[in-house]
């Protein structure tokens, strides 16, 4: 039975290069949503998702998936959830079958149901016609499916994906985007960066905006509106309104 803390909750957060990234980020995300968490270039979004993962360690601050404490239990914490950065990390001398036999391996799933979830993931993500070539001769969608199929293959709750449809054409981009609905739709949450705010505006129930390394504005769609004086009634107007930008930062044309 799964517990009832959220799907991430972070306290405090905090880290510092030249200037603070993450400045006092708190951020509570509940179960079975599809959160974007949104921001200008270097507002924080890629370091914050990168301490969750543990890629990196906090100054300071507290972070939790699925209750457990990053900082405590980094191994069980890294068992329930899945990073998929936006420049794709394979092993470049296995083909797609061979890799996500390797990555549920690493996971010790019965050699069985790995194989099962591998060919179903496979299928899924249109990866047939290239199971058995290697990853150094795919393309970089193609690598982009293969990493994502490789987060899956555990079927994790917490899934954090960063600009997880760079590089993919239309077609893939619509077969990414339904895996990961019938995800959401299934109980799982998932946290997406994006620049196409298209994609966030039509996917995620909820949406976060960071700017500065702080959290500026949180909730639906409408309530974003509210929070920016009712500035628009699309993403890209509200973002805008929110931020402070004079000229977008994101685009907003993606396939459906």
């Amino acid at each position: 039975m799964r517990s009832a803390a959220p799907a991430l909750e972070i306290k405090n957060l905090r880290k510092t290069y030249a200037r603070p990234a993450v400045d006092d980020l708190s951020l509570r995300i509940e179960r079975g949503v599809f959160y974007a968490l949104l921001g200008p270039n270097g507002a924080g979004k890629t370091t914050t998702l990168r301490m969750v993962a543990g890629l990196l360690q906090p100054d300071a601050g507290e972070i939790s998936i699925c209750g457990i404490d990053v900082r405590r239990a980094a191994v069980e914490a890294k068992s329930v959830m899945a990073w998929v950065p936006d420049e794709p990390m394979i092993y470049d001398k296995l083909d797609p079958m061979e890799y996500l036999e390797f990555v549920a391996g690493l996971w010790a799933m019965d050699a069985k149901r790995a194989e099962v979830q591998a060919r179903a993931l496979i299928q899924i993500l249109g990866l047939e016609p290239h199971a058995n070539t290697r990853c150094q001769g795919l393309s970089k969608g193609m690598r982009q499916k293969v990493a994502l199929a490789g987060a899956l293959i555990h079927d994790p709750e917490l899934i954090i994906l960063d600009e997880p449809l760079t590089g993919l054409d239309a077609a893939s981009a619509r077969q990414v985007k339904e895996v990961l609905r019938q995800r959401v739709a299934n109980g799982t949450t998932v946290i997406m960066t994006t620049h196409i705010l298209e994609v966030a505006e039509r996917m995620a129930e909820r949406i976060g905006v960071i700017a500065h390394g702080r959290l500026i504005a949180e909730g639906t769609l409408s309530e974003l509106s509210a929070q920016a004086g009712h500035a628009g009634t699309n993403l890209e107007e509200i973002f805008l309104s929110l931020t402070g930008t004079g000229t977008a930062t994101a685009s907003t044309s993606a396939a459906a």
